[in-house]
């Protein structure tokens, strides 16, 4: 049988799942919508509606003088074909709330919904609508202003766990030139573009391979993914020119740029027309070997305190690492698993829910750990 606090998690995660955020289209209003759901629930907290542009929209919402930001995003991933029923509805069934979002964060959004109104103490909520966009303008502004906080626990799907290290992101562009031809010719071996591309994977995959060896917090390796290739015209033509798209996730205790220089020298000479990076976020904690493992022993310190049990590093990224990087201590800690997140009919279990908002009340409170 549900409890009161499941009760009022539940009605508020069927307001919050009814809202479309999915991201893209982008398609978010500072107004009119999930904003004005979330202002009309939290009386007494003083509310800061910013719109970013492009459909990242910000709602920072304070109470008292905190120093501790609780940080969720709103936005979704697009729902599929795959979905049994409506994904904007939410379902409630064998001990899982069924819905767009519910795991992948809504869950969490909901459950500090009702800590807020659970308590009376000092608060700070920032919902954003943009990471789902490898777009993190809402977190960057937050950042750049002077918002005072020393502390930041920004929820995913965690198992109410509080997650310390976790990979890095980047993502890159390459184009590689080449020289259109009869494909007979004994010069398509050089000429061809999609050949560069070829030679250039092939390296770059053997410098993934020995990076093998590489650990930090229960992490290893360096996770790499070649996402898509394109080019060339037809079997034979000489193709003139091609693009890769790739993307690797590093350790906290890799340096990024240097990756990105070694994966350059992966082309070969005068092949390459273009590197880009076109998203970077950096890993959990972020700094240097020294300050990264500075700021994990921080993290350590602030989830012990408030009596959160510790997980595993993971290798998924989180906004977190923005936090740690602008300085603040930071951890991730929500409700869910992330084996449900960008799933069809995503689902959060009942329990999750209700542990993870009792446990931000706990804190809220004040209440010390048990």
């Amino acid at each position: 049988m549900a409890t009161d606090m499941l009760d009022e998690i539940l009605k508020h995660l069927e307001a919050l799942v009814s809202f479309d955020t999915r991201n893209p289209p982008r398609e978010i209003l500072p107004s009119g919508g999930i904003f004005d759901y979330l202002q009309a629930q939290l009386p007494g907290f003083a509310c800061t509606v910013t719109d970013h542009g492009d459909g990242a929209v910000s709602l920072l919402a304070v109470r008292g003088r905190p120093t501790r930001v609780f940080n969720v995003h709103l936005d979704t991933v697009p729902s599929s074909e795959a979905w049994s029923t409506d994904p904007l509805t939410l379902r409630v069934a064998d001990g899982r709330a069924i819905g767009l979002g519910a795991c992948d964060i809504k869950g969490a959004a909901a459950g500090l919904i009702v800590a807020a109104q659970r308590t009376t103490g000092d608060a700070a909520f920032l919902f954003t609508t943009d990471e789902e966009a490898n777009d993190a303008r809402c977190i960057a502004a937050f950042l750049a202003s002077d918002h005072g906080f020393r502390e930041a626990i920004v929820a995913e799907p965690t198992q109410c766990e509080a997650v310390l290290a976790h990979r890095g992101i980047s993502s890159v562009l390459l184009k590689f030139r080449g020289a259109a031809g009869h494909a007979s010719g004994a010069n398509a071996m050089h000429s061809n573009a999609l050949h560069h591309a070829m030679r250039w994977g092939a390296k770059a995959l053997d410098l993934v391979e020995g990076e093998s060896h590489r650990r930090f917090g229960g992490l290893t390796g360096l996770r790499f993914n070649i996402g898509k290739v394109e080019g060339g015209i037809k079997a034979n033509v000489i193709a003139p020119s091609a693009e890769v798209r790739f993307g690797f996730r590093p350790l906290p205790s890799h340096d990024i740029d240097e990756l990105h220089a070694r994966f350059g020298t992966c082309a070969a000479a005068g092949s390459l027309e273009r590197y880009q990076e076109t998203f970077r976020g950096p890993p959990l904690p972020a700094g240097d070997v020294a300050a990264a493992e500075e700021r994990r022993l921080a993290a350590r310190d602030l989830a012990d305190g408030l009596g959160l049990p510790i997980g595993n590093a993971v290798d998924f990224w989180t906004e977190a690492s923005l936090f740690s990087a602008g300085g603040l201590d930071a951890i991730v800690y929500g409700p869910g698993d992330i084996a449900q997140a960008h799933t069809a009919d995503e689902w959060v279990a009942l329990d999750q829910l209700e542990r993870y908002a009792a446990s931000i009340v706990r804190m809220l409170d004040g209440t010390p750990p048990q």
